[in-house]
């Protein structure tokens, strides 16, 4: 069968020399949940399809500049007199976040191609997962290599997920540094006839209280500053969108909880070594609102395992859950 594919769209570059395609559709909610798209006879996602999509290859080039705006978003540098912060947001022996590779080689709004049958607009980001290789170099080009891995269709009404994968590989060397992981929820599209799939069980956390607990306070800014990373979506943003989309103000992007997760694993169980981290993924539950302190609770399961989920105290929520790190 031959695969479709979507032209790759261009965009202004974030550091004004590198364009950069437009962030894919992830957790920001674009309608309440419950909202209808559109007429209730519209075609649903094609499953043959989307798992045939053919996706160019992404360059993305980044500067220092680039790895330091996106640790700044991350909230590295709050304290400005520890070493240990100071050593991402300073090019002096700069250290490239861990999580940087998830920003990195994106394929752009390609659910919203008309072809894919996909209602976007309803989309949730579900899962993140991040499988690291080796280091990002303090600047350089990467290749983003995206492909659809599985659809799996839970039934009429009750939405589909799509899984997905990228590749993200330095130019240079053309070693994979990183394999971004992801799953959305599309709640408009249960009932596409995807073949029947078992989903895989999220990861069981300890039925005890956790080893360690660390809290990181996020900046009220933070989603203004983490969106020039990239993701420019008005939800992080305007207030007045934000409302639109049944939340109280702008949220955190997802991505920058799961970055803000990262730091936390980083200082405890990496022993602040960032090249330690060398997988880490779980299940969103629910948005952070900048400003938010995000509490992070881990487990030590054993041969280099931590379970782990993220809880925003102010209002007893758990953000991010069902959490699997492993450390070098």
């Amino acid at each position: 069968m031959e695969r479709a594919g979507a032209r790759l769209r261009r965009y202004p570059a974030v550091n004004g020399r590198n364009p950069q395609p437009l962030p894919e559709c992830t957790l920001t909610i674009a309608l309440p949940v419950g909202s209808k798209k559109g007429k209730e006879d519209r075609s649903l996602l094609d499953y043959e399809t989307v798992m045939n999509w053919s996706f160019p290859d992404v360059e993305a080039t980044y500067t220092k500049r680039d790895a330091m705006l996106y640790a700044l978003g991350l909230g590295y540098g709050r304290d400005p007199l520890d070493p240990a912060q100071l050593r991402f947001v300073y090019e002096k022996d700069l250290q490239v976040a861990p999580t940087y590779p998830v920003v990195l080689g994106n394929p752009g709004p390609w659910m919203a191609d008309p072809r894919t049958g996909i209602d976007w607009v309803r989309s949730l980001h579900g899962e993140q997962g991040l499988r690291i290789y080796h280091p990002l170099p303090a600047e350089g080009t990467v290749i983003g290599k995206n492909r659809v891995v599985g659809v799996i269709d839970k039934g009429p009404g009750k939405g589909a997920l799509l899984m997905m994968e990228r590749d993200v590989v330095d130019k240079a060397t053309g070693r994979i540094c990183a394999t971004r992981t992801s799953t959305s929820f599309l709640r408009g599209d249960g009932g596409c006839g995807a073949p029947p799939a078992e989903q895989q069980k999220p990861h069981a956390l300890p039925e005890r209280a956790p080893d360690i607990v660390h809290a990181l306070e996020s900046r009220p800014e933070a989603a203004l500053i983490y969106r020039l990373s990239g993701d420019w979506n008005p939800v992080h943003a305007d207030p007045a969108v934000a409302a639109k989309a049944g939340f109280s103000r702008p949220i955190l992007h997802g991505l920058c909880t799961f970055g803000m997760i990262g730091r936390a694993l980083v200082a405890t169980i990496c022993d602040g070594d960032p090249a330690a981290l060398r997988d880490a993924g779980g299940r969103f539950s629910a948005p952070v609102y900048p400003g938010e302190t995000i509490t992070v609770e881990i487990w030590n399961e054993g041969a280099s395992r931590y379970g782990f989920r993220a809880r925003v105290a102010e209002r007893d929520v758990t953000v991010f859950n069902n959490g699997l790190a492993a450390v070098a």
